[in-house]
């Protein structure tokens, strides 16, 4: 193929560049400015932070407003956290009327040393916010000796009340942040319909810094850093870890398998963020993100942990999960498959309890199971089968749980309707043989009612022939309903959960919400806003890391809810209970030139 003359010749080829029309920057519009400085109020976060200010030595400075609004502009267009793009933002793609509001001096009448202390002002300002909320002030530019690091760790971990007070206070922040977007999008109306399905995921954030050296007996600038394990690597990512929430949905709410579309079409949204050390609060982390949306007033629905989450103690995870609503679905580790344990008698295998005279066989049908085999159980006829044929041998819900979080499970042979035949039940309950009856055969259900439809329960044949005395048989022989508490299975209390393993129910629960928090660690780290690259947050220290990434989380469900609202062609319906405010637009509306921005709306910062 012969080639074009053009390309032939470097002139030639410079010349064909595409150039762009000026070099002037781009204007972002008021109504822009506008928007974002009123999310930004209604968050709550500057009332926060002026009260933690009040009474600071010194002068005033610039205020932390413009610095946080010139980051979410900088995240809005440039998809950078750096606080050097926010001041180029703030300086030259500000029109006279957003300078105004935000007290931005204007850039045409500015020297390079007037832009250069301007610049300054706004990393004071930074500054200031940083150093207020750090549990320990310490020189965040320089590596410290490995003995003077520990006391500044010490500070993130220990029971001090004033470190504590601090790191609540940062939190607190970084859930306004992240909230105020979903309550715009619940006061919207597009949570309707959902179910209140959660997944919940740990992502590495990297750090920019060098991890500790042993040699030098140096620690890392981010002290508070450490080792991030993905499921699976055996190389470590240093840096943070992030907590992340997403409004999940699940195929079918009764759990048919390839049932088609979503129950619901709401925004998968990022409901939740904690930064934190890896390794450290996994569990609680989780937990603390959920209690921040009891205020909303969402459903309560399944909840999608993997297997990071099944490694929580029950006190730390599984329990807290379970007091606020969830029914938790969970995955096991290869060793952790099969036969778990006991309670009363019953067997827990893969997370729920089953009789204990269920056929061998059936009860290690996953033990040893590999994560690929699981990946692929659609293709194993053979283990589908004997999932399949175990289903029948599991307690069955007698009640659901009370306000202490107990259940009632009843054993598969009681009750007006057994899913199996056990003779050991029929000989201590004395209940006599049925008595012959016609049966209609054309009746499906009539069919499947009878006993000789239903599996019978195996047990010895010494067992038959000399019925063991009552009191020597398990207990959930003995008496037919149990009731299982929060904690009561002790340590493997961790592996219980509410839907039979790899059956299609937990597949139509586990896999859609699996894939929705995959998809939002995709988005947050993908070619637009990427908390995962460091140079987009340059920032020194834990405060400064938590903070830009609550922003750059509240950017990324700005626009998820921008493209919800340019993809959906449903109407919305607004919640009743919330007052039509100009919060509700995710357009922003045209401000008068020379008016400062609009007074923000007054809503609840918890509510």
């Amino acid at each position: 193929m012969t080639k074009p003359r053009a390309w032939r010749s470097l002139e030639k080829i410079k010349l064909c560049r595409p150039r762009p029309v000026t070099d002037a920057p781009v204007e972002i519009p008021d109504s822009k400015v506008g928007q974002l400085d009123a999310l930004l109020h209604a968050s709550g976060v500057l009332d926060l932070i002026d009260a933690e200010l009040e009474g600071r030595p010194g002068p005033k400075g610039l205020p932390v407003r413009t610095a946080l609004v010139g980051l979410l502009l900088s995240l809005h267009y440039h998809h950078s956290a750096s606080l050097a793009d926010a001041c180029r933002v703030l300086l030259d793609e500000l029109r006279a009327p957003a300078r105004s509001w935000l007290g931005v001096p204007d850039a045409r009448h500015l020297d390079d040393h007037a832009r250069h202390a301007f610049t300054r002002r706004v990393y004071r300002a930074f500054d200031r916010l940083t150093s207020t909320l750090d549990p320990y002030r310490c020189d965040r530019r320089s590596r410290l000796p490995a003995d003077e690091a520990i006391d500044v760790a010490a500070a993130w971990e220990d029971a001090d009340a004033e470190h504590v007070r601090r790191r609540t206070l940062l939190q607190e922040i970084s859930d306004r942040l992240v909230l105020v977007t979903v309550r715009l999008a619940h006061r919207r109306g597009l949570f309707k319909g959902w179910r209140g399905d959660i997944g919940v995921d740990t992502t590495p954030v990297p750090a920019w810094h060098h991890p500790p050296s042993e040699r030098r007996e140096l620690a890392s600038v981010e002290l508070t850093a450490g080792w991030h394990y993905c499921g699976g690597a055996e190389e470590g990512i240093f840096g943070h870890s992030a907590t992340l929430l997403v409004a999940a949905s699940r195929r079918h709410p009764a759990g048919h398998p390839q049932a088609g579309e979503r129950v619901s079409r709401h925004p998968q949204l990022a409901l939740g963020l904690v930064l934190d050390t890896p390794g450290k609060r996994t569990g609680p982390n989780a937990v603390h993100a959920l209690t921040a949306l009891v205020p909303f007033g969402f459903p309560t629905g399944i909840l999608a942990a993997d297997r990071a989450y099944t490694d929580q103690t029950s006190p730390h995870f599984a329990q807290p999960a379970r007091r606020l609503g969830y029914q938790l679905v969970l995955d096991y580790k290869q060793e952790q498959r099969g036969l778990q344990g006991t309670h009363q008698g019953a067997l827990l295998i893969d997370g729920s309890l089953a009789c204990p005279a269920i056929p061998t066989a059936l009860a290690h049908s996953t033990t040893g199971l590999d994560d690929k085999a699981v990946r692929e159980l659609d293709d194993d006829q053979q283990l589908t089968k004997l999932i399949e044929t175990r289903e029948p041998y599991f307690l069955r819900l007698k009640q659901s749980a009370d306000a202490r979080g107990a259940i009632r499970l009843q054993c598969p042979a009681a009750g007006p309707s057994p899913s199996v035949v056990c003779p050991r039940f029929n000989q201590a309950q004395h209940i006599p043989p049925p008595r012959p009856s016609t049966v209609d055969l054309t009746s499906r259900r009539a069919t499947t009612a009878h006993s000789a439809a239903k599996p019978t329960v195996p047990i010895p044949q010494t067992e038959r022939l000399r019925p063991l005395p009552k009191d020597e048989l398990p207990r959930i022989c003995q008496k037919p309903t149990i009731t299982v508490r929060p904690g009561d299975l002790g340590k493997i209390d961790k592996f219980r959960q509410d839907r039979h393993y790899l059956r299609p129910t937990w597949q139509d629960a586990y896999r859609p919400g699996r894939a929705n928090i995959e998809g939002l660690n995709a988005r947050a780290k993908g070619h637009g806003i990427n908390i995962a690259d460091p140079k987009s947050r340059l920032a020194h220290g834990r405060v400064a890391q938590t903070i830009l990434i609550a922003l750059m989380v509240c950017s990324i469900n700005l626009h998820i809810l921008f493209t919800q609202q340019n993809t959906t062609t449903e109407a919305v319906t607004r919640h009743e209970t919330q007052n039509v405010t100009e919060l509700d637009s995710l357009t922003p509306p045209t401000m008068t030139t020379g008016l400062p921005p609009p007074a923000p709306p007054t809503v609840a910062a918890n509510t």
